[in-house]
């Protein structure tokens, strides 16, 4: 009797991980698809976790940096350089000041909400920079422990996925141009995924600056490591240098000298956006109401804060 149960046991477990498989597989496929936009990608990641659970947590990670980078990339293809580098230039002040401006109100915002030392610098490097890639980078230079990154990282995903839903239609509300709400993208969102996708909601010319300056502002990670050294005076930490950014600017420097590539680079765009689209899905599929419960409302708060502080600074610098 207990071995029919335990082979009943067996195959139903078998039969729900084999469709728990298909459901992500089609859901991951259509979000290669023309039809599914940035946001309702991360959408169906996000209920895709939270109604069956993802069959290939573990496993995801790694990729999702990966195929992140390799459709950053290939959005480079669609730049010209002389647009790239007015985008940069238009774009260097405002990241130098919100970068320094962020650092210093996490500072104050930790002590007053009494965090860790170590967990409040964690969400101000992934405000100020980059997300994510940020949280990353500082994380083998100040050693936190293990629940202080996972805390981090949820919190700055979970903001991620309100920005990607609320900039566009704050964009549209105020009218902003595809340069300006490609500029505020990629000062106020956190991580380079969800600034990629909003902007690309928003438009083609919109995308392209984001992308340009979100990249440029991704190299602030290297000044900020060395800084973070002296900081928690740690002389044995490497920095972790984000080498994808160079194979971008090779992309963009093909494609205004080699007038060859002018016929692929349309492909090559569209390829890049669905993959972007698909790392989108693949970030909300990570997502889990277990994960977003073991935010802190103290932490939270410090996020919200500076994040607030930062969209609404720089809006109000963009358009003004």
């Amino acid at each position: 009797m207990k071995s029919d149960f335990n082979i009943y046991f067996m195959k139903d477990f078998i039969q729900n991980h084999t469709t728990r498989k298909t459901a992500f597989i089609i859901l991951a496929v259509l979000c290669l698809s023309p039809w599914v936009s940035s946001p309702i990608a991360l959408a169906l990641g996000f209920a895709l976790a939270i109604i069956i659970g993802n069959p290939f947590e573990q496993y995801l990670h790694r990729y999702i940096h990966l195929l992140l980078q390799v459709s950053i990339v290939g959005l480079g293809f669609g730049l010209k350089l002389d647009e790239a580098l007015q985008a940069g230039k238009s774009g260097f002040l405002l990241t130098v000041v919100s970068i320094i401006t962020v650092m210093i109100l996490g500072y104050i915002l930790g002590r007053i909400f009494k965090l860790e030392r170590k967990l409040s610098y964690l969400i101000s490097a992934g405000t100020a920079i980059c997300g994510g890639s940020a949280i990353a980078a500082v994380s083998p230079i100040i050693k936190p422990d293990t629940k202080e990154i996972s805390l981090g990282l949820a919190i700055v995903f979970t903001l991620n996925s309100i920005a990607l839903f609320i900039y566009p239609a704050i964009g549209h509300l105020l009218h902003l141009s595809q340069e300006q709400f490609g500029l505020w993208c990629a000062v106020g969102i956190h991580d380079t995924s969800s600034v990629v996708g909003a902007a690309g909601k928003y438009g083609y010319e919109a995308l392209k600056t984001a992308t340009t300056v979100k990249l440029a502002r991704a190299l602030w990670i290297i000044p900020v490591s060395v800084i973070t050294m002296f900081i928690f005076k740690s002389k044995e930490s490497k920095i972790k240098i984000p080498w994808f950014i160079g194979w971008f600017v090779l992309a963009i420097l093909l494609n205004t000298y080699f007038p060859v590539f002018d016929r692929f680079s349309f492909a090559v765009t569209s390829v890049a956006k669905s993959g972007l689209n698909l790392t989108l899905f693949l970030i909300g599929s990570t997502l889990s109401l277990q994960t977003l419960k073991t935010i802190g409302i103290k932490p939270l708060a410090m996020a919200v804060i500076i994040w607030a502080a930062i969209s609404v600074g720089s809006l109000l610098y963009i358009i003004h």
